[in-house]
């Protein structure tokens, strides 16, 4: 049974940092591009940041380059996201994501995906 479990959401004030965490399990780990999407309310979901081990490339979208960065410990089946710099408009449900390419993760419709967990920045 695949299973990707997120951690390490919260609230946190407009500049702050957060760490998120994904454990991922069931599927063969170097052979998935891992990343995360997040969904603001009333909004569509959105590409953050994807590694794919296979390719050895990371992926951002626009909005969070230069602020987020995505890492990997292989050996954990673990993968992260260092979030920095983080404005109001980062706060969204954020989701742990797996898919035979980044392309599945980066659109927001990848093959599996976690149950999610909140990040919230204030003002």
């Amino acid at each position: 049974e695949v299973q990707l479990v997120e951690s390490g959401g919260g609230l946190v004030q407009a500049g702050g940092s957060l760490r998120l965490s994904c454990a991922a399990s069931g599927f063969t780990f170097d052979d998935y591009a891992i990343g995360w999407f997040r969904q603001a309310p009333g909004k569509e979901r959105e590409g953050v940041s994807c590694i794919s081990s296979s390719e050895g490339m990371t992926y951002y979208g626009d909005s969070v380059k230069g602020r987020f960065t995505i890492s990997s410990d292989n050996a954990k089946n673990t993968v992260y996201l260092q979030m920095n710099s983080l404005k109001p408009e980062d706060t969204a449900v954020y989701y742990c994501a797996g898919d035979r390419w980044a392309m599945g993760v980066m659109t927001g419709s990848p093959d599996y995906w976690g149950q999610g967990t909140q990040v919230t920045v204030s003002s």
